[in-house]
C-alpha cells in the first residue's frame, strides 16, 4: 500500500513539474501624443504588388494600383483645430523614375509610385489634409510599380521601404 501511495505521489509531482517552454510571445508597441491610435496591422505593413510582366512596365508603363490603408482607432479630436490629418511618406527616392520610391533587388529600371486620391504622393511632403472623425478612421492611399521612361526594364525581384508620419491639425 505504501508503494502504491508513493508511486501515485511521484506521478502527480512529476506532472506538475514537467512543464516546458514551447514558444515565446513578444509584445511590441509605442505610446505617442497623437489624436488617434494606429491599428497594429497598419503600423508595419507588406503590400504585395504582384508578379508584373516586363512589357507592362516598358517605356514608363505602370502596374495595376494596390490599396495601402492606414487604419486609425480611438480618435479624440479635442485640441485639434481643423479635425484633419496629413501623412508624410519618406524613403530613398528612385534614381530612374522621378517622384518614385527607389527599389532594391535584381529588378531594374523600376520605382514605386504612391497616390493619395488622384494625386501622386511626393516623398517628404505632407499629403492633402484628410478630415477625421471621433472614433475610427481609414486613410487610403495607392501604390503601383512604374518603369523608367527610357532604358530596358530588367526582370527580377524588388522591394522598397517607406516610413510614414501622421500630423494632426
Amino acid at each position: 500500500m505504501n508503494t502504491v501511495l508513493l508511486s501515485i505521489g511521484l506521478l502527480v509531482g512529476s506532472v506538475s513539474v514537467a512543464q516546458a517552454a514551447d514558444g515565446t510571445v513578444t509584445f511590441l508597441g509605442s505610446v505617442h501624443s497623437g489624436a488617434c491610435s494606429i491599428k497594429p496591422d497598419s503600423v508595419d505593413q507588406t503590400i504585395p504588388l504582384g508578379a508584373i510582366a516586363k512589357h507592362q512596365l516598358q517605356a514608363g508603363g505602370k502596374s495595376e494600383p494596390r490599396r495601402l490603408l492606414i487604419e486609425l482607432e480611438g480618435c479624440d479630436l479635442a485640441g485639434l483645430t481643423d479635425n484633419t490629418v496629413t501623412t508624410t511618406f519618406t524613403g530613398a527616392p528612385s534614381g530612374v523614375v522621378p517622384g518614385a520610391l527607389g527599389t532594391v533587388g535584381s529588378a531594374g529600371n523600376v520605382g514605386i509610385m504612391m497616390t493619395h486620391g488622384s494625386q501622386p504622393v511626393r516623398l517628404g511632403v505632407p499629403t492633402t489634409p484628410q478630415i477625421i472623425a471621433t472614433g475610427d478612421n481609414t486613410l487610403e492611399f495607392g501604390a503601383y510599380v512604374q518603369g523608367a521612361a527610357t532604358g530596358d526594364v530588367l526582370p527580377g525581384d524588388f522591394s522598397a521601404v517607406t516610413n510614414f508620419t501622421l500630423a494632426y491639425q
